[in-house]
């Protein structure tokens, strides 16, 4: 348990051929099922401080209460998946804290001197980024993830679909963010 944000929620990585990722991790793994976005569409995407027109591909499953996530960047735009990359890297790159309070948690990462590298938002109640770090190894990047909005309601799903998988269906698409409705 992290003393600044609680529990990790989720192991990120990045490679170069998502379907043949989500392939492994599905029959050889037996982890799934995984939830595909071919195109992720961020809002506001900086890297650096600076705007970064990324195009991304992204796939979601559990493993019990831990998220794997998948990412494919389809662009050269400036990030931290292509630096990772670029460094000679494939797999884990990051782990995601996820929030409710994102703005608290930003203060508290600020006051812990955490830099961002990288930062958008998906949905409302998604913003989230990506810390820097001074570890000088791969799968040391710390990302927080707020999960107010429709984004946690996705996590949500995902993970009761990991629970009693059968390992029929093991790619499903992304469900439309502006659908999802908690549950009663």
């Amino acid at each position: 348990m992290s003393r600044l944000f609680g529990e990790i929620r989720q192991i990120g990585y990045v490679v170069k051929d998502i379907e043949a990722a989500m392939r492994h991790w599905s029959e050889v793994l037996g982890i799934g099922p995984w939830y595909y976005a071919e195109r992720i569409v961020d809002a506001d995407f900086t890297y650096h401080g600076r705007p970064s027109p990324i195009e991304r591909s992204v796939a979601l499953a559990n493993s019990g209460f831990i998220q794997m996530e998948l990412v494919q960047q389809r662009n050269d735009a400036p990030s931290m998946y292509l630096d990772f990359l670029n460094a000679g890297h494939i797999g884990g790159q990051h782990f995601a804290y996820w929030t409710t309070t994102f703005d608290e948690h930003m203060a508290v990462a600020e006051k812990a001197g955490l830099k961002v590298g990288m930062g958008g938002q998906v949905g409302v109640g998604g913003r989230y980024v990506y810390f820097e770090t001074d570890a000088g190894h791969p799968g040391t990047v710390i990302e927080l993830s707020e999960v107010s909005g429709p984004k946690g309601l996705l996590f949500d799903l995902i993970r009761e679909s990991s629970i009693g998988w059968d390992g029929r269906d093991p790619v499903r698409p992304f469900p439309d963010l502006n659908t999802l409705k908690p549950k009663a």
